[in-house]
C-alpha cells in the first residue's frame, strides 16, 4: 500500500509542478498561512478543505474531526504507533480515501487519524512530499516552488547546519543562544506554529527558567500540556541573529517527547540528539530552501 501511495503522490507532485522549466525550477505556487501553518486547498471525498504541509511529520494524516463532521466512512487499514510531543498511542489508518490535490484525483492509503484542530483542515502531508525535490518556502510572500537536484547543489551553498535524522529522515537544524553559547539541535518543523520549544533540561542548562514570564496550554497530536514561556535575547539561526525570540518549555512534571519523538519504534539507529522544535515564529522572516533527503538548507531574506 505504501508503495502505491508514494507512486500516486509522486504523480500529484508532477502535476502540481508541471510548469517546471528546462532549467529545473518551477514557477512559484501560492500557499496560505493560517495560524503559522502552511496550507494548500484540497478536496477529501469531494469536500473542500485544506492540507497542511509539515516537514516534521514522517507520514500523512487525516483529521478525525473532519471525518466525523461530514459523516465519512473509509476502509480501515493497518495500525500505526503515533508518537507526538505530548504522548504516544496506536491508531488505525484509513485507506482508499478519495482526494483531489491541484486537480489530480487520487485514492490515498495509510492516512493516520490525527487531530489537526477544528474541522477546517482535513489532511496533513509529511515527508514523502518533501523528500522528492528541493523545496523553497518564501514565508513573507506566502509562496513555494521546487527545484530539481540536477540543477542545484544545495550542499555547495548551504549557510545553516542541517542534518537528516537517521531513521525518520526529518531535518534537524543547529542553533544557539549566542556566539558564546553551546549549540544544540532542534527539529525544523513547518507544521509548528510556535517559536522554539525546548527540553526543560536544556533551559535549565542555559539558566533560562528564571526568565519564565507566563504559561499556556500547548497541543500535540495526542494530548495537551502546560508549557511555560520566556524570551531569549539572541537566537543564532544560520548566518542570522534574531533578538527577543519566544521560547517555550514543558512545565515542571509535564512529559514531552522532544528528544526522540521521531525515533522509529524498535530502531537502534542513532542520530543527533534532538532537544526541541523550531517553528513558524522563527521561520516567518525567511526564504527557506530545503533538501529534506540530503540534509542541506539555505536561508535568506526575501527579495
Amino acid at each position: 500500500m505504501l508503495k502505491s501511495y508514494w507512486k500516486a503522490l509522486l504523480l500529484v507532485i508532477t502535476l502540481i509542478f508541471s510548469c517546471l522549466s528546462f532549467a529545473g525550477v518551477s514557477e512559484w505556487v501560492d500557499f496560505e498561512l493560517k495560524n503559522g501553518h502552511i496550507k494548500i486547498p484540497v478536496k477529501l471525498s469531494g469536500i473542500d478543505t485544506y492540507a497542511l504541509l509539515d516537514t516534521g511529520a514522517q507520514g500523512n494524516s487525516i483529521n478525525p474531526n473532519f471525518v466525523r463532521k461530514h459523516g465519512l466512512q473509509f476502509t480501515k487499514g493497518q495500525r500505526f504507533r503515533v508518537t507526538g510531543v505530548f504522548g504516544e498511542e496506536m491508531r488505525r489508518a484509513y485507506n482508499n480515501v478519495p482526494t483531489t490535490i491541484f486537480g489530480a484525483d487520487l485514492e490515498l492509503d495509510d492516512l493516520i487519524p490525527v487531530n489537526l484542530g477544528g474541522t477546517e483542515t482535513g489532511l496533513l502531508i509529511g515527508s514523502g512530499f518533501f523528500s522528492r525535490f528541493i523545496v523553497q518556502f518564501d514565508y513573507p510572500n506566502q509562496r513555494m516552488r521546487i527545484v530539481t537536484r540536477d540543477v542545484l547543489r544545495l550542499g555547495d551553498i548551504e549557510n545553516i547546519k542541517v542534518e537528516s535524522q537517521r531513521g525518520s529522515g526529518e531535518p534537524l537544524v543547529r542553533v544557539s543562544f549566542g556566539e558564546d553559547s553551546d549549540p544544540f539541535w532542534v527539529l525544523l518543523d513547518t507544521g509548528s506554529n510556535g517559536g522554539l520549544l525546548i527540553e526543560r533540561s536544556l533551559a535549565r542548562k542555559h539558566n533560562l527558567l528564571e526568565k519564565i514570564t507566563s504559561s499556556s496550554m500547548s497541543s500535540g497530536v495526542n494530548s495537551t500540556a502546560i508549557t511555560e514561556n520566556l524570551r531569549v535575547e539572541e537566537l543564532i539561526f544560520g548566518p542570522f541573529t534574531l533578538e527577543n525570540v519566544l521560547v517555550s518549555v514543558p512545565a515542571e512534571g509535564e512529559s514531552a517527547n522532544l528528544v526522540d519523538q521521531n525515533r522509529l519504534t524498535g530502531s537502534r539507529i542513532k542520530s543527533r540528539k534532538q532537544e526541541g522544535i523550531l517553528g513558524y515564529d522563527v521561520l516567518k522572516h525567511f526564504v527557506l530552501t530545503l533538501d529534506y533527503r540530503a540534509g542541506h538548507a539555505h536561508i535568506s531574506l526575501p527579495e
